[in-house]
């Protein structure tokens, strides 16, 4: 695997080491040693797929408070999305900071998402669906979201919302939620943090 790293601290983008030959590649897609090489929390709690209907679809944005806080390994199956991730860490010097990756089932791209991150995407083609990889149990009571058009993320989609959850439109504006997200996402309150903050 090839890893690098994006302007978010412990945020990866993961691009494949093809071996190829006349029946195609085979290439590795996860392996503890080397996440943990990168100072990434290799643990896997549960995996998730999710098949998209519609281009335009958009799903986020959405993540886990401590103690709950989770790891999301994201790949995109068939069709292509545009994943974005937004720093909610704090201390970060990127605090409310984002990075946007696309994500294809022809580039085999993967992106690492820390714990204390928001995370969220929109579908770019018809019949898309993702796979994701994730470091911790789902926990309702722990599940916290902020609103993909929030004028302080400063989110660019590249397409009009087609299709969206009822729950998704609804999550708060940073304007009332960053008192309670500053203070359940301070570092003390987990036991560890994936890749040194800037």
């Amino acid at each position: 695997m090839i890893f690098k790293e994006t302007n978010l601290a412990g945020a990866f983008i993961i691009d494949l080491e093809r071996r190829e030959d006349e029946r195609g590649f085979f290439a590795r897609t996860f392996c503890q040693k080397e996440f943990a090489a990168h100072g990434l929390k290799p643990a896997i709690a549960q995996t998730n797929v999710a098949f998209n209907r519609h281009r335009g679809t958009l799903r986020g944005m959405h993540f886990q408070y401590p103690p709950a806080a989770e790891t999301k390994l994201v790949r995109c199956t068939r069709g292509a999305i545009l994943d974005i991730i937004v720093d909610l860490r704090p201390e970060s010097r990127t605090y409310l900071q984002h990075t946007a990756v696309e994500l294809t089932a022809d580039n085999h791209r993967a992106l690492f998402v820390p714990e204390r991150f928001a995370h969220g995407y929109q579908v770019l083609e018809d019949c898309t669906e993702t796979s994701y990889q994730v470091g911790e149990f789902y926990m309702p009571a722990a599940e916290g979201g902020l609103r993909y058009d929030d004028p302080r993320l400063g989110l660019s989609w590249p397409l009009p919302v087609t299709e969206m959850s009822a729950k998704d439109r609804v999550w708060p504006l940073l304007e009332e939620a960053e008192r309670e997200v500053r203070l359940r996402m301070q570092f003390g309150m987990i036991g560890t943090v994936q890749g040194a903050l800037l």
